[in-house]
């Protein structure tokens, strides 16, 4: 997800009643919710950054010692305010063992959101590389932007005007956007079933979020040979058998990290004659930024 979903998500824990647990909760709960991001940085490397993100930093090592680090760095900074005589007399005390398992707290909150939109991450790397996708929500939800955002001023405000159950908008918040999540899970369940069980009866159907419409689905379907109908329409020109695809993922590292990040990988012939490799996830959604292209050698045409 966004990382203002994840921030509001952090915040949120803490308004719920988790920031009274320790002096710089909130600082843990928010930066904790969106630390395993700090992978963003590999996008520098382009196209090849797929094979690099939400991998690594989202897996279960890093559940563990991304937070120690969150929380070492923030219990030093309170020491370090202390020492120079400008700690906020307001503060509450800073207790370590409190900042790590709200840094571990809000850091698991992540991973959890990422795995909600079709893009992917890989729960157990290093020791797996598998990818999992939720299909549920899209990457940006407007409507959890507003539910959340609103809860979160809600409970802010009640809190500054020592209203009693000041907590209370955050954890209804919180149940809220589970089971918003719930639903939507339910639809795509949904779809997805009645495209596996209707004409043509394919292998593989994956039922893509739509922007603001969390009620619609977006069916992409196919047979896993990289000939894919997306909203019906055919996405793929050939089969990817006719492409030889090993030689290109050991020459071209661009290719090789596409293929390793790709769920549903195609080839469409262009004007000049080379070849676009893409995915049918994107391809009704500006998709060529998702998509490397091949030398006309690497694929054969139908009367090729």
């Amino acid at each position: 997800m966004d990382n203002l979903t994840h921030s509001l998500v952090g915040a949120l824990l803490g308004q719920a009643g988790l920031k009274r647990k320790t002096g710089l909760a909130m600082p843990a709960l928010i930066i904790g919710a969106n630390l395993p991001d700090v992978d963003a940085a590999c996008t520098v490397y382009g196209i090849e950054s797929l094979a690099m993100r939400r991998g690594l930093t989202h897996g279960p090592i890093a559940w563990v010692l991304l937070p120690l680090v969150l929380a070492g760095i923030l219990w030093l900074y309170d020491r370090w305010q202390a020492k120079r005589g400008n700690r906020p007399e307001g503060r509450l005390p800073v207790h370590f063992g409190w900042l790590y398992a709200l840094s571990f707290i809000a850091c698991l909150t992540h991973p959890a959101l990422d795995w909600m939109n079709n893009y992917g991450i890989r729960f157990l790397e290093p020791f797996s590389s598998e990818w999992f996708y939720g299909d549920v929500l899209f990457i940006i939800d407007l409507w959890l932007w507003i539910g959340l955002g609103l809860a979160t001023w809600l409970s802010l405000r009640r809190e500054k005007r020592a209203t009693v159950g000041w907590q209370r908008p955050a954890r209804v918040a919180l149940a809220a956007a589970v089971l918003y999540m719930g639903v939507n899970g339910a639809i795509t369940w949904a779809a997805e079933q009645r495209a596996l069980t209707s004409e043509p009866y394919p292998e593989v159907a994956i039922a893509s979020e739509v922007p603001l419409e969390f009620w619609r689905r977006e069916m992409i379907t196919g047979d896993g040979d990289g000939i894919w109908r997306v909203g019906g329409e055919r996405v793929g020109d050939v089969p990817l058998e006719r492409c030889d695809l090993a030689a290109v993922r050991s020459r071209d590292p661009r290719a090789d990290a596409f293929l390793f990040w790709s769920r549903a990988p195609f080839v469409r012939r262009q004007p000049d004659g080379s070849w676009l490799l893409g995915d049918a996830r994107f391809a009704s959604r500006g998709g060529d930024r998702f998509s490397v292209v091949l030398p006309a050698s690497d694929c054969r045409s139908p009367s090729g």
